[in-house]
């Protein structure tokens, strides 16, 4: 809930300053419960973000842990790893997923701040202007999406940062086959809850026809038919583990929370072309020699 660059501190969410005494954030703590439960007219959301910012910094112990380790476990510099040998099967993926808007966030905060010390310390980042923090977001999105797909196991293949066109904007995320089935997908993160209207994410420009129209770019150079696409978007931003959007000219479409991700994958979704046997290793062969990365 607060370890995305869109998402307030636990401060931020109580209203005060990280300065604030122990009797000024208690006060805050307590405003804020008011404002926002639900059974005074609140948002159900913000209720419990104002618990969880308490649980974080509403004792000096927890305080002094958070204020201590913030950036360490937030991580936004790179994806945390944990030492642990496993020699289970991987994935076989090529690209390299949240590569490029990692390179376009770095351009654009030396571009708007200049030389600073670590672009990817929390204060420097959400200090940033909404534009940086979004690429910034989006490319930790693609990163973790990108992880769940590399523990699906033998019979996946992978590919991130695929080029559709000469713009780097319009790049598909993430392309997986699977036995049940090729998906383009992209990761998100609007930082906020979504909710749907006609097919679409409400609040956001046309997110869903500009993933159909990558994916429709990568069947045609690739002469292959997708099964599916999909948003994959983080947990607390999506009430339900799988919501499926409809069809667009026979291409299910689904919003799915990141943890639900390789359930879909392994199960498919529902109305997906299954791809199985010779057309499993044609369909990969095409993809491998016609997928460009940005």
């Amino acid at each position: 809930m607060f370890n995305s660059p869109l998402s307030a501190s636990p401060y931020e969410a109580l209203g005060v300053l990280r300065s604030a005494d122990d009797e000024e954030l208690r006060r805050a703590y307590r405003l804020q419960l008011r404002r926002t439960h639900p059974d005074t007219g609140g948002d159900a959301a913000a209720f419990i973000q104002v618990q969880r910012a308490w649980e974080l910094v509403g004792t000096p112990e927890a305080r002094a842990a958070y204020d201590r380790d913030d950036g360490a476990q937030l991580q936004w510099a790179g994806r945390r790893t944990t030492g642990r040998r496993d020699t289970r099967p991987r994935t076989r993926s090529h690209g390299a997923a949240g590569a490029w808007r990692r390179r376009r966030y770095l351009a654009m905060a030396a571009e708007w701040a200049g030389e600073v010390a670590d672009p990817y310390a929390p204060a420097f980042v959400r200090s940033a202007p909404w534009e940086l923090r979004r690429m910034l977001a989006d490319a930790l999105a693609e990163e973790d999406t990108a992880a769940m797909i590399d523990e699906l196991g033998m019979g996946f293949t992978a590919w991130h940062d695929v080029a559709t066109t000469a713009d780097a904007d319009d790049k598909l995320d993430h392309v997986v086959l699977s036995p049940t089935g090729l998906y383009g997908l992209t990761s998100e993160d609007f930082g906020r809850p979504v909710a749907f209207r006609g097919g679409e994410i409400i609040g956001e420009a046309t997110p869903v026809a500009d993933l159909l129209s990558r994916i429709r770019s990568v069947s045609r150079a690739a002469r292959v038919r997708f099964g599916g696409a999909v948003f994959v978007l983080p947990d607390d931003d999506l009430a339900d583990p799988v919501v499926v959007l409809g069809s667009v000219k026979g291409l299910p479409v689904a919003a799915v929370r990141r943890s639900a991700l390789r359930a879909v994958l392994r199960a498919g979704i529902p109305g997906a072309q299954i791809v199985g046997g010779n057309v499993l290793f044609d369909v990969r062969t095409r993809l491998e020699s016609a997928i460009r990365f940005v």
